[in-house]
């Protein structure tokens, strides 16, 4: 195949770089912003193997198995996901690496779909592994060959950063051929593979030597380079920051950095020598500049700059040329809060549990969005697991009395990813709480990603579909309840029975995600001269519904799913079904 320029978001590039530097094995779980490398990944199911994990601890091991068998093979997540991977991760930086391997993280600055700003370059400093990051789709290609050719050099296994802004751009990358990469030979090797205490204290030094190693050779690497310019102001940059460096002060000398740990001191020392103020920019935390200024060199960066959120080519005028920007303030948007999707069945559960007055203790999925207005029954979200584990803690501290006021509420994605493991610990200590399985047949918040209890894989293979009732019998669980969403009367007669019991339940709500079927749906209206104005059909926030001037209610015909759930609302029996699914 001939050299192709095509334009690519930057997740699809890393799909496509992994395919170009003769990746065999990649596993995942889907988050945002990384979930499309994974769908990408999918193009080449030919030459790649790729699964959605359970979750990032197992995507990690599946991985980090596939390495020691002696192909190159990677692991994908979000910024998060790399804390469940953590225990694997630590481990295997002191086992090194057979085949290549690669585990993409990617930030989100400006938390656009996460629950904090965490920086993936300080858990990899902490973690004592090398860090590569991209620009721009090209590059994002390009750097994830130079990635296993380093992890591979250097016996390294390699953190590959991204962030929202470059996952989800879209760049110029030219397409090349495939590079066949012959397996590595599988040897034995205890001293190596086995990490008990004997073997962990060799590998220490070993890492270490390995490290001191890669940062001397970070000198003279070509991800890392100079262009030099305008010697008044030098800036150090990695990143998307880059590109805004470049718009915001096009004269600038730059050291741009493709590997951000460890950092080329050498390089760095020389370069600041050469001009007269030296900035460093980098979004976040100040993981280059704390290193840098360390070393004696005098540098400006979070004096001047933020450690929240995007920065922009216009935060860098502002703070370094001290430019007067008179941009035009825009227009006030209204206030538009996040709500589910008309139709959701997640909408009725919480309407129920807000008639009961029952507080959710909830996790991480679409289901969060039960915290906003008018719902506002969703107390709690931590993390992947939380809601049940958190429920067994309320318990343990209040008592069984206390949390008859409470429910768990968690997705079956989430409830595979790590919500198991916390039921299995209400069940092995006694505890007594209700937990709800908000079972929409799919990954929802991210896109509509297969999991374990879906029946099929990533790579659109029929499979074994984990019945989510069955295994929480199998865990011990002896109430366990299952209802259809919509059915509000069943619904709040289970809820009453299960939360007054003095021991674990479960009631799982199987009802899919609305957007899963593209099949026409039902159509209901409203009889205005039946219509009392009474609103109680609107309590659950449908964004389908509004009230106009007389107070009546109306239906958008555009956004109504046929859901029902409505009509079961109104005691005036002023909503109709009009149109009948086909």
């Amino acid at each position: 195949m001939s050299e192709k320029k095509v334009i690519m978001l930057g997740n699809e590039a890393i799909a496509r770089g992994a395919y170009e530097a003769g990746v065999k094995v990649s596993a995942a779980y889907p988050g945002t912003p990384s979930t499309e490398i994974s769908e990408c990944l999918i193009k080449y199911k030919d030459e790649i193997y790729a699964e959605w994990s359970p979750n990032e601890k197992v995507a990690t091991e599946v991985a980090i198995g596939a390495s020691i068998s002696g192909v190159r093979s990677m692991a994908c997540m979000k910024h998060v996901g790399l804390n469940v991977a953590s225990d694997p991760l630590y481990t295997v930086s002191y086992m090194g690496v057979n085949g290549g391997l690669m585990i993409v993280v990617a930030d989100d600055p400006g938390l656009y779909s996460s629950q904090n700003e965490q920086d993936t370059r300080m858990v990899a400093r902490a973690a004592q592994l090398p860090v590569i990051e991209p620009s721009d789709s090209e590059e994002a290609k390009d750097y994830v060959k130079r990635a296993f050719e380093i992890s591979e050099q250097f016996d390294r296994p390699v953190i590959f950063r991204t962030t929202t802004r470059l996952a989800h751009s879209q760049g110029i990358v030219t397409l090349k051929e495939r590079e066949e990469i012959e397996d590595k030979p599988y040897e034995k090797n205890i001293q190596k593979n086995v990490m008990m205490p004997g073997n962990a204290k060799v590998r220490h030094i070993e890492i270490e030597k390995r490290n001191l190693e890669l940062a001397e050779a970070a000198n003279t690497l070509d991800l890392n380079r100079v262009e030099m310019n305008d010697t008044k102001i030098g800036v150090i940059t990695s990143g998307i920051p880059y590109q805004y460096v470049k718009e915001a002060l096009p004269n600038a000398s730059i050291l741009k950095l493709g590997l951000v740990n460890p950092l080329p001191k050498k390089l760095i020392e020389e370069f600041a020598s050469k001009v007269e103020t030296l900035y460093i920019i980098e979004e976040l935390e100040p993981v280059i500049e704390e290193q840098v200024k360390s070393w004696g060199i005098q540098a400006i960066g979070k004096e001047i700059f933020t450690v929240q959120g995007e920065y922009s080519a216009n935060m860098i005028r502002q703070a370094i040329l001290k430019e007067e920007l008179h941009l035009k303030a825009p227009a006030p948007a209204p206030g538009r809060p996040p709500i589910l999707c008309p139709g959701c069945p997640h909408r009725s559960v919480y309407y129920v549990l807000k008639k009961l007055r029952l507080h959710a203790a909830g996790d991480i999925g679409c289901y969060t969005l039960g915290a906003v207005p008018p719902l506002g029954v969703v107390d709690t979200c931590i993390c992947m697991g939380s809601s049940i584990s958190s429920l067994h803690g309320m318990e343990k501290a209040k008592g069984k009395d206390y949390i008859k006021k409470w429910v768990a509420c968690i997705g079956d994605s989430t409830f595979l990813h790590t919500g198991v493991n916390s039921l299995m610990n209400m069940v092995y200590n006694k505890s007594t709480g209700t937990v709800m399985i908000l079972d929409n047949s799919t990954t929802g918040m991210t896109g509509h990603q297969d999991h374990a209890a879906t029946g099929k894989t990533l790579m659109g293979e029929e499979t074994y579909a984990i019945n989510i009732q069955e295994l929480c019998r199998a865990i011990g669980v002896k109430n366990v309840v299952e209802v259809n969403a919509f059915d509000i009367e069943l619904l709040e007669k289970t809820i009453k029975e299960e939360v007054a019991k003095d021991e674990v339940s479960v009631i799982i709500t199987k009802t899919p995600c609305v957007l899963l079927s593209k099949a026409k749906k039902p159509l209901y209206r409203v009889k205005l001269e039946s219509c009392r104005g009474c609103g109680r059909c609107m309590t659950p926030g449908c964004p389908a519904m509004t009230k106009g001037a007389d107070r009546r209610i109306r239906i958008d015909d555009t956004m109504c799913t046929g859901c029902g759930l409505c009509e079961s609302l109104c005691k005036f029996r002023a909503i109709e079904l009009v149109k009948e699914a086909k």
